[in-house]
């Protein structure tokens, strides 16, 4: 196995070019003085199985690292793109060591055998599962590393294990003996990995849900943190790509004389890209010079043969097909649904969305004949590794992807196809004179392809006289994200992909009838932070809020009837919401109103209680208490941050150019004056309520986002009688109700 010592955060890790393949077994070894401390696990995972990733040889990688001067490096087995592992996933080794978190570090996992997720069998950092699947794996190397420590003291100082105390980094024994954990490292490093450990209680939690601040809190404020734009090794050219305005085309011919001609452009070549396409990469000395080059270009493209798509052509098929049944989803008795004494007919419509990362994508590749060492700030560490051999006609092994710090992703840094990726590595191969970085501009990034699909539902509901749901026939209409994707084996049941529907009826009881249809477009789609329940929770929230109001209940009462007993979860996250907030007893001022909503994805239930106005014509929204249930508080920090990101990004859902269009098959937004996102001045006030639990933690990453737009919508309703159908919202299409 080929190791190399790799710079990150300003920290020596241990950094394997492992390729695929995992095993369910402790090791360590000393690298100089110290010890160093990995994982390798067994048995892969259900996506590495359902993408038919092969198994390897074993390839242990370090978890942990304690210098001589106490220095305790822990190494993150996903991305850090500002959701906070950096310092969860430490905090996690640290309390099972009983370190001295002023001596904790963290460093980035490159690509690598045990870095995968101990769930999924792949490197991945998504579907909010860091935390969680990385729950016991984490706590299992700070205890094992912990014992080995006490069991180099009992060696030494001649004594016995319950007479030696780990505690704050340091060890004590009998007659005032101590060691540093540093000081004890290396003679640690020589005794036998624990088969077993046994974890602490909650009781005695000294971490772990205790609001920590963030390990990487002081570089990323004074600027001293390095991000994958930040990165370009001596000697590395820049690249910038001009791709074709219609997805899936390709070049009929270029003019390169002019750019060629500019000072710094040292190269122009025809690249293969994504989905069949091709554009022209210009590489250069710098960006400002490869834009200019870039911008020099004359290409007569070839658009034949790809389709065109237009924003309102598809909304109008997509309509047509949702007055359709489709493949069916879940089966229920709607018998009773056209005798209903009281409906509710809907229609839903949600637009493209881009992903719109404060760093847009990029990526160093340095290629040579039998090696390529790449700089990313990857989702999909094992994906984007295979990918990238295959590209360069290597093998897995022979690539060295190291993980860079990320301004953010949302999804578009786990593309199953490894676009940008392969991207990188096609630039490199025609560049082939030394390592090169492609780096997409915002415009690239916005009309650059893999967006949160768009869709449309219908709904009809019937309600006895009594306010109850007798009947609901439900059909959704649009792409498929997983459809020919190599996930499709698992997550595509009877041809329903899992991610369309996800969160449809739950977690009422319901007789919902659900269909659906896979529409085909030629607009690149993907996961987007919280997937389907992007318009899943939004339909579902507003409609039972719309249920509520005919059958003549409160909106929080109704839920709370339809909500079994049994998902005391559920139920906890709304009393807390409604109880902070002061719903039902607290007086707004004039011209405000309440709204609710809740849902569950990943495994957390979060309930929003908000208040909104309405101010000469356009919604305002003012406060947003969340009632959280992720089990198990990591870092409250955390939680709470992510939120507080969360509801500005929906509330960015909500607001006028929040929308991806075509026109002539191009996309119609390039930039942030067109393509809107919310800013500080849209922020509401947020406060963040946890529910209190010992249970294992759920994902917190992406489930702050689904409840904020309906409750929203929800609050507008009782301001103005009208159901907002639409995101972003537009009050001159609503409903009268």
């Amino acid at each position: 196995m080929r190791k190399e010592w790799f710079k990150e955060d300003g920290l020596a890790t241990l950094a394997s070019g492992a390729a695929t393949g995992v095993s369910r077994r402790s090791f360590m070894k000393a690298a100089g003085a110290g010890l160093v401390l990995g994982f390798t696990f067994t048995g892969g995972g259900r996506m590495a199985r359902a993408a038919g990733i092969p198994q390897a040889a074993q390839q242990p990688n370090a978890f942990l690292r304690i210098a001589p001067d106490n220095t305790i490096t822990v190494t993150v087995n996903r991305l850090e793109f500002g959701q906070g592992v950096h310092t969860a996933l430490p905090m996690l080794i640290a309390e099972e060591l009983d370190a001295d978190w002023s001596q904790i570090r963290g460093a980035l996992a490159p690509a690598g055998e045990a870095y995968k997720d101990p769930a999924f069998g792949i490197q991945i950092t998504g579907g909010s599962g860091s935390v969680a699947h990385s729950w016991v794996q984490y706590r299992e190397v700070g205890a094992k590393a912990r014992a080995m420590l006490v069991a180099a003291a009992v060696q030494q100082w001649g004594t016995t294990p319950n007479q030696v105390k780990a505690a704050n980094g340091v060890l004590t024994g009998p007659g005032g003996r101590k060691a540093t954990y540093g000081e004890m490292a290396e003679a640690a490093s020589k005794q036998p990995v624990p088969a077993n450990v046994v974890l602490k209680n909650v009781e005695d939690f000294r971490f772990i849900g205790k609001p920590m601040p963030r390990l990487d809190a002081r570089a990323k404020s004074n600027g001293s943190q390095q991000f994958g734009m930040d990165f370009k090794p001596e000697g590395t050219k820049v690249a910038l790509v001009a791709r074709p305005p219609v997805f899936g085309a390709k070049v009929k011919s270029v003019d390169a004389a002019a750019a060629k001609a500019l000072r710094g452009v040292v190269a122009v070549e025809r690249v293969p890209l994504d989905r069949g396409a091709e554009g022209v990469a210009v590489i250069a000395d710098g960006y400002w010079q490869a834009k200019q080059g870039r911008d020099a270009l004359k290409i007569d493209w070839d658009t034949s043969g790809v389709e065109k798509v237009d924003t309102n052509k598809q909304f109008a098929a997509f309509r047509a097909l949702a007055a359709k049944p489709g493949t069916v989803a879940k089966q229920a008795d709607t018998s009773k649904l056209a005798a209903a004494p009281k409906k509710i007919d809907a229609v839903y419509e949600f637009p493209y969305l881009a992903h719109a990362p404060m760093e847009p994508l990029n990526c160093v590749v340095d290629l040579k004949g039998d090696a390529c060492t790449i700089w990313a700030g990857s989702q999909f560490q094992t994906m984007d590794q295979a990918a990238a051999a295959k590209t360069a006609g290597l093998k897995p092994e022979q690539v060295t992807l190291h993980t860079m710090m990320a301004g953010g992703g949302f999804g578009r840094r786990a593309t199953p196809s490894s676009d940008y990726i392969v991207e990188a590595v096609n630039v490199a191969k025609a560049y082939g004179k030394g390592p090169v970085k492609v780096i997409w501009s915002r415009e690239d990034d916005i009309k650059g392809g893999y967006y949160r699909p768009a869709h449309v539902h219908r709904a009809a509901l019937g309600l006895d006289g009594k306010g109850n749901i007798v009947g609901w026939d439900h059909t959704i209409v649009g792409q498929s994200i997983i459809t020919g994707s190599a996930f499709e084996p698992m997550m595509v049941k009877n041809g329903v992909d899992n991610t369309m529907v996800e969160g449809m009826g739950e977690p009422y009881k319901v007789p919902l009838n659900l269909t659906v249809h896979n529409a085909q477009a030629n607009v690149p789609v993907l996961w987007w932070r919280s997937v389907g329940s992007t318009h899943t929770a939004f339909v579902m929230e507003t409609l039972i809020d719309e249920a509520a109001h005919a059958a003549g209940m409160d909106p929080v009462a109704y839920r709370k009837k339809l909500i079994p007993a049994d998902h005391q979860r559920h139920h906890l996250a709304l009393d807390l919401a409604v109880g902070k907030s002061g719903y039902g007893t607290k007086k707004l001022p004039k011209g405000q109103a309440y709204g609710v909503a809740l849902h569950e994805s990943f495994g957390t239930v979060v309930a929003y209680v908000v208040t909104a106005s309405v101010e000469k014509g356009v919604p305002k929204l003012h406060t947003v208490t969340a009632g959280v249930h992720c089990n198990q508080a990591v870092n409250p920090l955390t939680i709470e941050a992510q939120v507080q990101g969360a509801v500005l990004m929906a509330v960015g859902t909500t607001l006028p150019g929040a929308a991806i269009t075509l026109k002539d098959g191009m996309v119609e937004q390039s930039q942030l004056s067109d393509y809107t996102m919310a800013r500080m001045p849209d922020m509401p006030k947020v406060e963040v309520h946890i529910v209190p639990s010992t249970q294992p933690p759920t994902g917190m990453g992406e489930p702050g986002f689904p409840p904020l737009a309906p409750a929203f919508a929800n609050a507008v309703y009782r301001l103005t009688g009208k159901r907002l159908r639409k995101l972003p919202f537009d009050l001159a299409t609503a409903v009268k109700v």
